[in-house]
């Protein structure tokens, strides 16, 4: 098996990914800036090196791919670059000596689409910093990886969802307070017509995807993969799910963006811009041909699990409530 090196290791997906890497008999050194506890208690952390490591000082002195690179490993998977100069910066460093890299995108590498399902292959049109640069990201580590450079595969999750955070609701952002207003059965402002799409992923599923690409680098190596569930849904889809989990019918009323903007906090407002400007709805087929990828989770129930645990962490008051689901 290999030595694996991960960086950010005790984020969302890592708190999935290490468990799952250990259990496949893998070594495994866990990066991260600090100490930080990993979103999911597992007994395999125990088995797991753990390693803090500031990455945006590291970059800022050189030192950071250096210190990556004197692990020794096999194999590196990068949950946490997020420029073009310190994608270099690892690549130079790690070059000829790791036999694989790992590299967590995004599909907001793709602007708005023409046509639906989007595949991989498709004009990106990215737009906004996060998804431009994650784009050239790529392009870049592809471009190498094909020339010779470090064998590399980047993979581009959706919206990630599950147990330990907030995930995007049926307006397009992170207010919590949508869920209260589902729940009750009280009435909702969607945007427009509540028919933009969100295409949500949960950590596990985005974890298997790097786990598979580890094991089949003769597949994964210069490709880019799209890690999301099986289908993207519509906003007003979240909604009417969501009030039905509990027992209650979705009391949506819809205004144009410009009104609804006028209607929310900026905050919230901006966010479901982000989202339904470019109303995602990725295609799953290069990485299940490639991989065998099979998501474990659809778009709904990993927004529902995510959202019992809100409710359970006491985040999240819907007055009692039972979700139930069906």
């Amino acid at each position: 098996m290999s030595r694996v090196v991960v960086i950010g290791a005790t984020g969302h997906v890592g708190g999935y990914l290490v468990p799952r890497l250990v259990a496949a008999g893998h070594e495994v050194v866990a990066i991260s800036r600090g100490v930080s506890t990993p979103y999911r208690d597992d007994p395999a952390w125990e088995n797991v090196e753990r390693i803090a490591l500031d990455r945006e000082a590291g970059d800022a002195d050189g030192t950071f791919g250096a210190a990556i690179a004197d692990l020794n490993p096999d194999v590196v998977i990068d949950m946490v670059c997020f420029t073009r100069d310190s994608a270099e910066k690892l690549v130079d460093a790690i070059r000829g000596r790791v036999d694989l890299l790992l590299s967590c995108g995004t599909i907001w590498i793709h602007g708005p689409a023409s046509a639906v399902p989007v595949e991989e292959h498709e004009a990106r049109n990215a737009f906004g910093d996060y998804g431009t640069q994650k784009a050239e990201i790529e392009e870049y580590l592809l471009t190498q990886s094909r020339d010779g450079g470090v064998p590399t595969s980047v993979l581009h999750p959706g919206h990630i969802t599950g147990p330990g955070w907030h995930m995007i609701n049926a307006a397009g952002n992170l207010d919590l307070g949508v869920w209260r207003t589902l729940a009750a059965g009280e009435p909702l402002v969607l945007p427009n017509f509540g028919l933009e799409t969100v295409h949500h992923v949960h950590a596990d599923d985005v974890a298997q995807a790097f786990q598979l690409a580890l094991e089949k680098p003769e597949a994964a190596v210069g490709n880019g993969y799209h890690v999301v569930s099986e289908r993207a849904v519509t906003l007003r889809g979240i909604a009417e799910a969501a009030a039905g989990w509990f027992g209650q019918e979705a009391n949506l009323t819809f205004l144009p963006f410009d009104e609804f903007r006028a209607a929310t906090p900026a905050e919230h407002a901006d966010a479901t811009w982000e989202h339904i400007a470019r109303s995602p709805s990725m295609s799953i087929e290069s990485a299940k041909r490639d991989l065998g990828y099979a998501p474990n989770y659809t778009s709904l129930e990993a927004i529902a699990e995510g959202l019992q645990w809100l409710i359970d962490d006491g985040q999240l008051d819907v007055g009692g409530r039972e979700l139930r689901r069906a």
